[in-house]
């Protein structure tokens, strides 16, 4: 793994854990510099991790379940399925296999959120802020739509959604053969067939 992309993810593991703002400046010769707070006017806001609202627990803090957590966006994602005309069962799998419905999460990949969006994903559907719980939301939901439009299959969509859409055409349009990939697609069905 490339040592800035290292650099990067640790970063991020480290935000989303303590619950601290990194900020990221870039000098005139292309070096890269990051920090908990800025040094200088040139710093900008790079991860705004979530401060946990007085009286509301973390979603993984103080015992909070998953049923609570799921209750918390029911309403959300029944309103996001329907805007885009998917099952909102599908969008609840995803949510909970991507999440366990934490819009704080933050994968070692980086990818952020209630339906763990990677930063090239969120911007390729316009979302600025990718621990916002609805903008996550809706622009994880199209994509999937887009993948169901693609791939014609709920399991070729999922594949896509974890491993890319290029790694499930490279295998002529079936799931990939990897290990992670496969346990993805098999967990969110069974969480997807057993909420049906």
């Amino acid at each position: 793994m490339d040592r800035r992309l290292c650099v990067v993810v640790g970063l991020i593991w480290m935000a989303a854990s303590a619950e601290a703002d990194i900020y990221k400046y870039v000098d005139a010769r292309g070096r890269v510099y990051y920090a908990d707070e800025p040094k200088h006017a040139g710093y900008r806001l790079f991860i705004r991790t979530p401060r946990p609202r007085a009286g509301k627990p973390h979603a993984f803090g103080n015992g909070a379940s998953l049923a609570k957590r799921r209750a918390r966006y029911a309403a959300l994602i029944a309103r996001t399925a329907r805007k885009y005309g998917l099952d909102p069962q599908l969008l609840h799998a995803v949510i909970r296999a991507e999440s366990a419905y934490d819009p704080g999460a933050v994968s070692p990949k980086g990818a952020v959120g209630l339906m763990q969006l990677l930063p090239e994903t969120a911007r390729r559907y316009g979302v600025v802020d990718l621990r916002d719980p609805k903008a996550n939301l809706e622009a994880g939901a199209r994509y999937l739509k887009d993948l169901l439009k693609q791939f014609g299959d709920v399991k070729l969509a999922l594949a896509a959604y974890n491993a890319g859409e290029a790694a499930v055409q490279k295998y002529g349009n079936r799931v990939p053969p990897y290990r992670e990939t496969r346990r993805y697609v098999a967990r969110v069905m069974q969480f997807y067939e057993s909420s049906s």
